[in-house]
């Protein structure tokens, strides 16, 4: 390798696209394909100053939309280079069609997705209406819940991805603003660790290799659609999980930070739980601890991979718990949220079978306060003391005005 090295220091303040764009420079990408959007663009960003500064080795496309940055990725990566985008919101909305092709193809690309609200009307704050978008486009999806977690997991999805025995894209989810712009300690890897962690790309299938030629974006009809999507695609992603938690595993070995497929916090006697993503799980932790101190037994839980849904993880982590509540910061629009609905079937064959609510919050960047998640679990005791759910099914919370149900 003959790119020059960056001197860091064991702890950095950075924020989260900071340590993105810095995981990125690490890993050594071969292309980046980038439409700037707001508030993932200093990811991108970044590692184009790290290309024109000499630290990386590399190709970056500027192209004239979210679509096109996609698919110049996925002709990168089809030609055998290891490659990576970022985007948020609107970006993604119009990079949907695309994410099937990369995934469809079994292409490794690594997309930040630095989470934003979808208009109308226009936001540029963070929830999770691009992360939901995509949950059905066949891509391993991992959730970062501050900038360290940003930092270390764009090197697990590399890790995962790239595997031959996987080779299936992966973004990495981080909240907008409240993760990508907000700034703290880091603790690093060398350049050395990080590169090698990942190690050389290793390309498979690639189009520029002539003495093994291969078709890329053929067509099926209904003659082998079906095969392809259930036999290999879905049943490729069922076994994605414990080459996940293998990378998890290595990556402990080499840092000394753990990771799970599901974070469990203080549920070995939990008798209320909140399951939920991003920022909201650090948040809900610390007041889970107070509410122990008023003698409920309060838990989290916290996914961190959202693709493939982890049902089994799932259900061992929530098996002693009484009364369940989910978190979705994602609007339903006439439906039950994301979250509570896979909850709700993960949960159904349980013979403890706990109660479940849902609720939805922190709309477009709305803060989701520890006085919420206090009356949450204050609610959620009170649903265990009378044995039954006392509130409606389905709640906003935190939105001005009288509270508001759908269910």
């Amino acid at each position: 390798m003959a790119f020059d090295k960056m001197e860091l220091r064991d702890i950095e303040v950075w924020d989260g696209n900071f340590a993105a764009a810095q995981a990125l420079r690490q890993c050594q990408i071969d292309v980046v394909a980038a439409y700037p959007i707001t508030p993932s663009t200093p990811i991108v960003e970044g590692y184009a100053k790290f290309l024109a500064d000499g630290y990386v080795e590399g190709e970056f496309v500027m192209v004239e939309s979210e679509h096109a940055a996609m698919s110049g990725c996925i002709g990168a990566a089809a030609a055998g280079g290891r490659v990576a985008t970022a985007t948020s919101s609107q970006g993604f909305a119009l990079m949907v069609e695309t994410l099937y092709q990369a995934s469809g193809m079994r292409l490794p690309i690594v997309l930040n997705v630095v989470n934003r609200a979808l208009a109308a009307p226009l936001n540029v704050n963070g929830d999770h209406s691009d992360m939901y978008l995509g949950r059905d486009s066949g891509w391993i999806q991992l959730d970062a819940y501050c900038p360290q977690d940003a930092y270390d997991l764009n090197f697990i999805a590399f890790k995962v991805s790239e595997d031959h025995e996987v080779r299936l894209p992966c973004m990495v989810h981080q909240d907008g603003f409240m993760t990508s712009h907000t700034a703290q300690g880091v603790k690093t890897l060398t350049d050395d660790q990080g590169y090698g962690f990942v190690g050389d790309f290793k390309p498979m299938n690639d189009m520029l290799d002539f003495e093994h030629p291969v078709t890329h974006g053929v067509q099926t009809e209904e003659d082998w659609h079906f095969e392809h999507k259930a036999r290999q695609h879905n049943d490729l992603m069922t076994k994605v999980l414990p080459k996940i938690q293998a990378a998890f595993d290595d990556f402990e070995k080499l840092s000394g930070r753990k990771y799970s497929i599901v974070e469990k916090y203080d549920m070995d006697d939990a008798d209320v739980a909140v399951v939920c993503m991003g920022t909201s799980v650090e948040t809900a932790r610390e007041v889970a601890t107070e509410m122990r101190a008023k003698g409920i037994k309060a838990g989290v839980v916290g996914l961190r991979v959202v693709r493939p849904f982890p049902f089994m993880q799932l259900q061992e982590a929530l098996k002693g718990a009484k009364a369940i509540a989910t978190l979705d910061r994602s609007s339903p629009n006439g439906a039950p949220g994301m979250l509570f609905n896979e909850m709700a079937g993960c949960l159904y064959n349980l013979e403890t079978r706990p109660m479940l609510c849902g609720k939805v919050y922190g709309l477009g960047g709305r803060d989701l306060t520890k006085k919420h998640l206090v009356d949450l679990f204050t609610e959620l005791q009170a649903n265990v003391d009378a044995g039954k759910i006392t509130t409606p099914l389905q709640q906003f919370i935190g939105v001005r005005g009288p509270k508001l149900s759908f269910l």
